[in-house]
Parts: C-alpha cells; structure tokens; sequence
C-alpha cells in the first residue's frame, strides 16, 4: 500500500512533462487569480490543477512566479494570432473582421479583467510588483493581413483599418470605458467599416440635390 501522501497524489493527477506540468498549473492559475487577485493561495491552485501542493514549487520557486507566468500567458498574442490565421480569407471582409474581433475580444476581456482583479488586490495592502507584458505587434499585423484584399474598398490602408479596429474593440469591450456597455463584435465592425451617419443615395442624374 503506497504511503497516504503519495496515495492522495496519485489520486489528485497523472505524472506530466515539466513543460506540461507548468502549463496546466498556468491554466488553472487564470480563473483563480481572476476571482481572488494576489489573495489567490497555492492550496486553491492545486485543486483547481488536481495536484498536490509541493507540485506546484517543483516547478515554480514561489507563488509569485506562478502567478507572472499566468500573467505573461495571459498577454501572449500567439494563440491570438493561430485563431486569426485560420479565418476563412475567402470570406466576406465583414464576416472576417467579426469573426476577428470576436478572438481579439475575448482575449482582451480575459486581460482585463485579470488586471483588474490584481489591481484590486493590491490596493488591499502593499503587494509585488508583476511585469506587465506589452502589447505585441503580431495582432494587428495579422489582422491588417485580413484585411489586404479588400483594401480597395477602404480609405485608409490596412494597416491603419487594423489599428482602428483594435482601439475601438478595447474601449468597446472594458466595462469602465463602455459604462458597462459593452459592444458586440458586430457593432464594433459595423462603426469601423461603415460608421454611424446615415448615407444618403445620390441624386439622378440631371436632379439637382433637395
């Protein structure tokens, strides 16, 4: 009979690759941090990984580092970028700048609120300092790349279409800058592509204009 703590591991999860271990500690870090900021402990952690305690510090030195590990996971672009890349580039430019900001926004939600729980939790009393990763470039290069074959249709290039988009999805989708809100992937699209005034049809020809 195995002794009851290494019983109690074996029951709690399956030996992984340290690559494999620390992504699944990450993943199960996010939610957690989320609802309790730094207040988050290594205890909760484990149960959500199915792990016991002491797993967690074979792979990470303190929670601290766990903690920025999910951070930086949080503000990677590149699972961002892979679901970009697989939008149909034969579809309407429309349906793949929805399809678009859909990604961006729920990346960005995830972001945000993450920031928020941390910001609250030390504000509760002296905490580390966690890096904040910038923004990367790779977003709006991918997107303006969705839009390149429609470039025709716009009057500015894609690039600069891209960057408007991402603005106004991140104002659009936090709670402080939308009073709560928020815009849907649709409208979003809708204000970059077409705007909000009304487009009146041209007189005919040979009609002067009322």
């Amino acid at each position: 009979m195995l002794p009851a703590s290494e019983a109690g591991s074996s029951r709690r999860a399956r030996p992984l690759p340290p690559d494999a271990r620390r992504a699944a500690l990450i993943t199960a870090t996010l939610p957690l941090i989320r609802k309790h900021g730094l207040e988050v402990s290594t205890r909760q952690i484990a149960k959500a990984a199915g792990v016991a305690e002491g797993t967690i510090f074979r792979v990470f030195p303190d929670k601290v580092s766990l903690v920025q590990a999910a951070v930086d996971a949080a503000f990677d672009p590149a699972p961002v970028v892979t679901a970009l890349e697989r939008i149909d580039p034969a579809r309407p430019l429309a349906e793949r700048l929805t399809a678009a900001t859909r990604i961006v926004q729920a990346s960005l939600t995830t972001i945000i609120n993450l920031m928020t729980a941390l910001r609250a939790s030390r504000a509760l009393g002296e905490k580390p300092h966690l890096r904040r990763p910038r923004p990367a470039d790779a977003i709006g290069a991918t997107i303006a790349r969705l839009i390149e074959p429609d470039r025709h249709e716009l009057r500015v290039p894609p690039a600069q279409a891209a960057r408007l988009l991402r603005l106004l999805t991140f104002s659009a989708s936090h709670p402080a800058l939308s009073e709560g809100k928020l815009l849907s992937p649709e409208e979003i699209v809708g204000v970059v592509l077409d705007g909000i005034r009304v487009r009146r049809t041209p007189p005919a020809k040979g009609h002067p204009p009322c």
